[in-house]
């Protein structure tokens, strides 16, 4: 079957469920559908973003008390007491303040990194709590009643039975929505904040925007789920919004799979339906009552941990037979504009004095280089010479203590490594950085994403409801040109991490081709590589050279160094011992000293 045939088979079941089931069970899924949108924002935003938060609760509870009090309150000024006449009004009026809220939130908590971002996250998690509990207007730790239930089309939500459509509808908009995204441009750069940031911004990538947008759209699931549940109880009290109930929140995305959208589903299902199936258990083995389902999650937790850190919804997909949909790239799509070329011979990257120092260490020091347009500059050394460094300098990985660097005319320094993307300089590394899960063709196709840029709202909107085909089309057969350019054309479909060290290297080439650059920076890209692949990869850069893109390169194998390049730097130590053409520096006795160690 199909994943659509799944699909299918999924929403008839749930048009069926409160039909078929009993009051309980229905009441159950209620919880799980409200639990999983909750749960479906942590997979964004941890499992696909690597963002860990503890807070998402506060955010439910923002949702719920703002519909709350529009619809209960008395003494509101008319200006606001509109609102309360419809709980769909109360919605949209939820969803401001929530993004209103996420939006101050986000630009102070996600400047943390590392542990800090939890802590941050659990901060403002108890704040929101103890707002709720301790604000007259909100009811206090008594709580709110009253609440009227959703309305449709004139009709009133009453009934567990009722309200469960809405619930799951809600449910699978968003499931379907957050998977549209991440299979769109705006979602490739939100897959690479896991572990590819560096890539990611020197392809032009804006990650800071990216973490935001991930965090506001987890915080506007969160608020959807608090409005549902504000309804569907008509009552509240702050209890369900606590940072304990945030943490269960995250326990559901990770039993069911952080970085699966249906891990969110499955997460929330097994937590709600374990929690209570062992609230009926647990008391009769103890013989007392009490919370010992926590003791049981925070044991099942770790054994998911080493056990299955996908996640179950992995293993249970191994046993449901999906047939993949074949994807298709219309290779005949408008080609995206390509920037202008320098003319030849003109200067174009000029390094002069340049130093870094890490602590006592210095690792590049007074370094000066320069590439005109139109030829191939190699910078060669012995390892630890400082040549990576002098790469991640020039790129903006890195800012150096002293010097100054110009491209075409225009000073780099200070400039982070994606505005330096986005005047033509693209690079590989040293150490291959890419997306091991995603697709040869999505990994190149990240090269191209400053290309085509309709706007953060625009690609977002776009990214979920599929109206960006013609542009993500554009997008697709531009890197699937250069895929087939570096000799890849078979491998387009594949996960990048399943191709050998060699051909990773080559699909860093194509990634860095699809940004259109005026400078390429290639970091050792025969390493790994064969005769016949060095002798193809050496007829491409001639290739490039004669389009005007110029080259600077590090490689290790003389061999193809020294009948490719025009020009050759020489480092030793972090500092330029030589330069000069291949014949000049190879008959250099500094450059023999320093790869041989001196000769008699």
């Amino acid at each position: 079957m199909s994943a659509r045939h799944w699909l299918a088979l999924f929403v008839a079941l749930v048009l069926l469920a409160p039909l078929a089931l009993p009051e309980f069970t229905v009441t159950l899924l209620n919880y799980i559908g409200l639990y999983a949108l909750v749960a479906l924002g942590l997979v964004l935003l941890t499992g696909i973003g690597g963002l860990t938060s503890f807070g998402q609760a506060a955010f439910v509870g923002l949702g719920a008390y703002t519909s709350a009090v529009l619809t209960t309150s008395t003494t509101l000024p008319p200006w606001l007491a509109w609102l309360g006449t419809s709980t769909w009004l109360t919605l949209g009026a939820g969803l401001v303040l929530t993004f209103v809220f996420a939006l101050a939130i986000g630009l102070l908590t996600l400047r943390l990194s590392g542990h800090y971002l939890p802590l941050g996250t659990i901060a403002w998690g108890i704040s929101l709590y103890f707002v709720f509990g301790n604000l007259e207007l909100l009811g206090g730790f008594t709580g709110m009643t009253g609440l009227p239930p959703i309305a449709v089309f004139g009709h009133a939500l009453t009934g567990g039975r009722e309200i469960f459509y809405l619930i799951w509808l809600f449910l699978l908009v968003g499931v379907v929505a957050t998977s549209n995204l991440l299979d769109s441009r705006e979602g490739r750069a939100i897959r690479a904040l896991r572990g590819g940031r560096v890539m990611a911004e020197s392809m032009g990538v804006d990650t800071a925007r990216s973490r935001l947008v991930i965090f506001v759209l987890a915080a506007l699931l969160a608020s959807v789920s608090g409005w549902l549940y504000a309804h569907m109880q008509r009552f509240l009290n702050p209890t369900p919004f606590s940072i304990n109930v945030g943490i269960e929140y995250l326990f559901m995305a990770v039993v069911g799979g952080a970085g699966h959208v249906w891990g969110a589903l499955l997460g929330a299902a097994v937590i709600t339906v374990s929690k209570q199936w062992l609230q009926d258990v647990l008391p009769r083995l103890v013989g007392q009552a009490g919370n010992f389902e926590v003791i049981v999650f925070g044991i099942a937790m770790i054994v998911v941990l080493q056990r299955a850190r996908e996640g179950l919804w992995p293993a249970l997909a191994r046993w449901v037979p999906t047939r993949a949909a074949p994807r298709r790239v219309d290779t005949g799509a408008a080609a995206l504009e390509r920037r202008a070329r320098p003319a030849p011979g003109q200067a174009l990257l000029d390094i002069e004095h340049v130093t870094m120092r890490f602590g006592g260490l210095v690792a590049v020091h007074d370094m000066a280089l320069g590439v005109a347009a139109g030829e191939i500059v190699a910078l060669i050394g012995p390892n630890g010479a400082g040549k990576s460094t002098t790469f991640n300098i020039i790129s903006g990985v890195l800012a150096p203590t002293e010097g100054e660097i110009r491209f075409l005319g225009q000073a780099l320094r200070g400039k982070s490594a994606r505005q330096i993307a986005a005047l033509g300089i693209s690079r590989t590394f040293q150490h291959v950085k890419l997306l091991p899960q995603m697709s040869v063709l999505d990994n190149v196709a990240i090269g191209a994403h400053a290309r085509a840029n309709p706007g953060l709202l625009r690609g977002v909107l776009a990214g979920a409801w599929h109206l960006e085909r013609r542009l993500e089309q554009r997008l697709l057969a531009e890197a699937a040109r250069h895929i087939e350019r570096v000799g890849l054309g078979p491998h387009r479909f594949e996960p990048a991490g399943a191709l050998p060290l060699g051909k990773q290297r080559l699909l860093e080439v194509a990634r860095a081709l699809a940004a259109d650059p005026c400078l390429l920076l290639l970091d050792e890209p025969a390493a790994g590589l064969r005769y016949l692949e060095k002798r193809a990869l050496a007829e491409l850069l001639l290739e490039l050279k004669a389009e005007g893109i110029s080259i600077l390169l590090v490689e290790h194998d003389m061999d193809f160094v020294m009948g490719l390049v025009d020009r050759v730097y020489v480092m030793d130590f972090g500092q330029k011992i030589c330069e000069g053409a291949p014949e000049e520096v190879q008959r250099d006795a500094r450059v023999v000293e320093a790869y041989l160690g001196g000769v008699e």
